[in-house]
């Protein structure tokens, strides 16, 4: 195959872009390098295999030759990002997947949504499945990501409905591994990194807030899964086993030995309190779970920062 990821200097895209090289692939990246580092993808420098092009994916699309597949990873994802630039998050939702929906449509290739678990809010329903419509304030401050991905996913479904393009839509739960930036903001990165300098942790509110954080190669493996042999339904690929917050933090100071201590900070305004994904559907017909538990994959993580700190 030959696929076009959008995004594919970010976490979760370089990652996706290995996968399918190493499978034999032709991969054509394209990323304007907003949140996503070109160090992410240095690796494949004289690749044959591999093609880039700087771009934004907001504007027009255009790509030489034939596609089999597009796969939309570009927008900012974590907090700090998309608070950070909330005008760009909601046009690469919009915008940027309506681009992508467009190249894909031109090329007769397979569509594929990088979506998110925050389409569900803060939930009221409880491991969340993917028929469960969610919790949302639109008008929030995390409103620009959670609405971005849910108009994203409503845009996918029209191209699916009325022009039959063949699609899939892929809810991430909270990921984790290497390639995630020092700076990043999220949950993982940012204990382990305030662990390994000595800083205080800082949990919002209580810590019993919970989430369920998935491997890096774990997601991708279901991602590629639900690509090549999916529907065009929602499915929610993420980890089930559920940890706090506090559980975490006090989990990353004992596998670093950190002498860092745990301080409380407000919580943000719409933080969820529950997160963990129903993953009947990738199981029965993806036939996937996870299988790196959580104390593997954070030695591999922590082993990543130990190498991007001074």
């Amino acid at each position: 195959m030959r696929v076009l990821i959008t995004g594919v200097a970010g976490f979760l895209g370089s990652h996706l872009a290995d996968r399918f090289l190493a499978a034999g692939h032709e991969v054509v990246g394209m990323d304007n390098f907003v949140t996503g580092s070109p160090d992410n993808i240095a690796h494949l420098t004289g690749n044959g295999h591999f093609a880039f092009f700087e771009h934004n994916v907001t504007n027009f699309i255009y790509v030489d030759g034939p596609l089999d597949g597009v796969l939309h990873f570009a927008s900012p994802a974590s907090p700090r990002d998309y608070l950070e630039l909330p005008i760009q998050t909601l046009k690469v939702g919009s915008l940027g997947t309506h681009k992508a929906l467009g190249v894909a449509k031109a090329k007769q290739a397979r569509f594929l949504l990088a979506s998110t678990s925050e389409v569900y809010g803060d939930p009221l329903v409880h491991p969340q499945p993917e028929d469960y419509w969610g919790n949302v304030n639109p008008v929030g401050p995390r409103g620009v990501y959670d609405e971005a991905k849910r108009f994203a996913e409503a845009m996918t479904m029209a191209y699916h409905r009325y022009h039959g393009l063949d699609t899939r839509i892929v809810r991430i739960f909270n990921t984790y591994g290497p390639r995630m930036r020092v700076h990043d903001g999220r949950v993982v990165s940012n204990f382990i990194v305030q662990a390994l300098k000595g800083e205080p942790i800082t949990v919002y509110g209580d810590g019993s807030q919970t989430r369920s954080f998935t491997y890096v190669d774990d997601l991708v493996d279901g991602i590629v899964r639900l690509f090549e042999r999916g529907t065009s339904e929602p499915t929610n690929i993420g980890n089930p086993n559920e940890f706090t917050v506090r559980q975490l933090a006090e989990l990353v100071l004992r596998m670093t030995g950190s002498a860092s201590r745990l301080v409380q900070e407000p919580l943000p305004t719409d933080d969820p309190k529950v997160r963990q994904p129903d993953i009947t559907r990738a199981r029965t017909v993806l036939g996937w779970q996870p299988t790196v538990e959580l104390e593997q994959g954070l030695a591999a993580t922590i082993d990543h920062f130990r190498g991007k700190l001074p």
